[in-house]
């Protein structure tokens, strides 16, 4: 028994030395594959990394704007012809014959005065005149008898040339007397109140009894006339915006109160000066208001098709960069690198600007940009997320 125990030994030694070999490979084995395994993930990881290191982003091209472009501005209305009328004589308001809103005629009358002192003062100028008038009939007969002894040697030249200027000094009285008589009567006619011109009394600021100062402009007014038939638009147009409004322009405005209903203007003259304050020019239209359905001060809505001129380029307002040193933005040439490029702006439409110079109609824009945007970096241009400029100009309103 123990000759068969010798001899089975050597063999299951072998046999164990076969298991631990196969084992051991598939222990290497093992550890080969993990680290095969974490090496690719570690090198998937880090161009994952690179990848995400750069920048996506989507691009926009510059288009030509439309041939013409809407503004839009603020604008006020105001009557063709508005007169205030002052009283040129002092007194008391006797009566008044129009109250606001009255349709009027030119030389219709509005109002009268009471003037006492002033008729009194004509009275006294006429009695003045009419004792002038005698003085003078009196020296020119007095000249004629003394030309008449002077023929005759009665009396000498000296006296007869006395009294032929007695007679011009009391004709010069009597010119002098009527001029007065004159000038009292105007006055006179200014008791009357009247209208300048056909229109519609806008305001009456006195009542009867009131006593009323000669004014010339400086007291208040008594009465305003306005002849709304025709009225007048101001609006202030911005100085980028000021080359094209040329003789000839028209204009639609529209009112809050009437919704969905225009009226047309003409361009009557501007200042031909830019305000300081506002940089803006003032430009005056001519409003046909026949009908009556606008009201002198109202405000209003003004829109203009300006004609656009020059090569300027229409990208979105989105793909600017402000920097420190001068309007920037970002292109990206064939190889997906950045470069940066001062741009100049013609026109601010709000959502979308007119560039004039800096950029080209086939550069590709970063709409977008980050902050961090350098000169020469690598982006990833995103195709699926390639916007384009509205061929068609946006409307721009100026508050």
């Amino acid at each position: 028994m123990s000759t068969e125990i010798e001899i089975n030994s050597p063999k299951r030694l072998r046999h164990l030395k076969l298991v631990s070999v196969i084992i051991a490979l598939i222990a290497a084995g093992v550890v080969t594959n993990g680290i095969i395994s974490r090496s690719r993930a570690e090198r998937e990881l880090t161009t994952w990394t690179d990848a995400q290191a750069v920048p996506t982003v989507a691009t926009v091209t510059p288009k030509l704007p439309a041939a013409e472009q809407s503004l839009e501005l603020p604008g006020q209305l105001a009557a063709f012809v508005n007169a205030p009328i002052y009283a040129r004589v002092s007194g008391y308001l006797q009566t008044w014959y129009a109250d606001i809103g009255t349709h009027v005629k030119a030389g219709q009358l509005l109002g009268l005065i009471d003037t006492p002192d002033l008729d009194q003062q004509l009275q006294q100028a006429r009695a003045d005149l009419a004792n002038t008038v005698a003085n003078e009939k009196l020296a020119a007969t007095t000249a004629q008898r003394w030309t008449q002894m002077l023929k005759q040697d009665s009396v000498s030249q000296q006296d007869a040339d006395e009294k032929t200027s007695d007679l011009v000094a009391k004709q010069a009285t009597v010119d002098a007397s009527r001029a007065n008589v004159a000038r009292l009567e105007a006055l006179e006619s200014f008791k009357r109140i009247t209208a300048p011109f056909d229109g519609i009394v806008t305001a009456r600021k006195t009542d009867i009894g009131a006593l009323i100062d000669a004014g010339g402009g400086t007291g208040p007014e008594l009465f305003a006339v306005s002849d709304a038939r025709r009225l007048r638009l101001y609006v202030n147009v911005p100085q980028s915006d000021a080359a094209a409004i040329k003789p000839g322009l028209t204009a639609k405005l529209t009112v809050p109160e009437r919704p969905g209903m225009t009226f047309d203007a003409k361009l009557v003259d501007t200042d031909d000066a830019i305000t300081p304050a506002s940089g803006t020019l003032l430009v005056q239209l001519s409003v046909d208001n026949a009908s009556g359905l606008l009201l002198p001060g109202e405000y209003t809505q003004v829109h203009f098709a300006l004609p656009n001129t020059g090569s300027a380029l229409l990208v979105p307002a989105s793909t600017l960069i402000f920097r420190t040193s001068n309007m920037q933005v970002a292109v990206i040439d064939p190889n997906n690198h950045v470069h940066l490029k001062d741009v100049k702006i013609a026109t601010d439409l709000g959502t979308h600007v007119l560039i004039a110079s800096g950029l080209s109609a086939s550069d590709r824009i970063i709409d977008n940009p980050p902050d961090s945007l350098a000169e020469g970096e690598l982006v990833r241009h995103a195709a699926t997320a390639v916007a384009t400029a509205a061929t068609g100009q946006p409307e721009r309103e100026h508050g």
